[in-house]
């Protein structure tokens, strides 16, 4: 009898416990705002620029800060698509003052002196164009963010090209392919970035 009684209760236990419905503190937690950031961050990388990794690496640890947004996240690619492009100007002065460098490379580095100059202050420009882009002057503001930041990217492809040749310092040329390239990819994920975020506006009623 005392061990029927003692099954008995034990199945009103287990019946009990597993018809209670379970707190919502243990069920799936909902994602933090911070993940949620960060995931933003992501698909915009992988959806629309040609280097996602790169972009996603670079933006992620901003994600805090653009929440969502398309505009922040457009202007802190070409933030840092700057900050890159700044170091990567004052190591190509640097780079040209090597004793000893062979004319045409002296020549070729000249040219990439100037022209990754050119991508910084045109860099610089398409963030003070982004920044008043906005109301009716939408439209004209981001065609000269695009028209700017595409010819900052074209620069960077220029500097590239005078060391295509056969024949360069080996040395000198990883060098520069190894930031210049980088430092276009940046631009062209910015490029990606601005050019959505200017669909984006255009799309709205």
């Amino acid at each position: 009898m005392e061990s029927s009684l003692l099954g008995l209760a034990l199945a009103a236990i287990l019946i009990l416990r597993f018809s209670t419905p379970v707190n919502s503190s243990c069920s799936a937690t909902k994602p933090s705002p911070r993940n949620v950031d960060i995931r933003y961050v992501e698909v915009s990388c992988y959806n629309t620029t040609l280097y996602p990794k790169l972009c996603y690496h670079t933006l992620a640890i901003y994600a805090s800060t653009i929440k969502r947004n398309p505009k922040l996240l457009a202007n802190t690619a070409l933030n840092v698509s700057l900050v890159n492009t700044k170091s990567t100007s004052r190591l190509m002065k640097r780079v040209h003052r090597i004793p000893g460098l062979e004319p045409r490379v002296v020549a070729a580095m000249l040219d990439c002196v100037e022209e990754v100059g050119d991508s910084v202050y045109e860099l610089r420009r398409s963030m003070k164009e982004l920044g008043r882009a906005g109301g009716s002057n939408f439209s004209m503001a981001m065609n000269d963010v695009e028209t700017w930041v595409s010819a900052a990217l074209t620069d960077d492809d220029t500097c590239l090209d005078g060391f295509a040749e056969e024949g360069m310092d080996r040395k000198v040329k990883t060098i520069v392919k190894k930031h210049v390239q980088r430092i276009a990819r940046l631009t062209s994920n910015a490029l990606a970035l601005v050019n959505r975020y200017a669909s984006t506006r255009a799309s709205l009623p």
